[in-house]
């Protein structure tokens, strides 16, 4: 039985003008922005939300994934959902923003995990 909890969902959403999409989702959110380059794709974390946008090559590798999920122990929630059958995709690795993995749960979403 997995016994790991999700602390908060991210919904990711590519958009073509960073620039002129962060003042919506600021607006609908009450939140500021906080901005980030990671693997040649351009991002911007506002509330619930995480947009990204760039070239179509590096977008693509982050368009793959449905949504991000927070994590209070990475290690235990990688090892956890390993054990109820998911795949990693991506081993856990440093990011500016702390540390992800990406896997593919056994009914075939692909999710990135993120935490400590």
């Amino acid at each position: 039985m997995l016994i790991m909890a999700i602390d908060s969902v991210v919904a990711r959403q590519r958009v073509e003008d960073l620039d002129a999409a962060v003042p919506f989702y600021e607006k609908l959110t009450g939140s500021t922005a906080t901005r980030f380059a990671f693997a040649g794709v351009n991002l911007a974390s506002v509330g619930p939300f995480l947009l990204f946008a760039g070239p179509d090559e590096a977008v693509q590798r982050v368009a793959g994934v449905a949504a991000t999920l927070a994590v209070s122990n990475l290690d235990t929630a990688v090892e956890e959902a390993e054990a109820g059958g998911a795949e990693i995709v991506m081993p856990i690795q440093p990011t500016p923003n702390g540390r992800r993995a990406v896997l593919r749960h056994p009914h075939g979403g692909v999710f990135e995990y993120v935490g400590p």
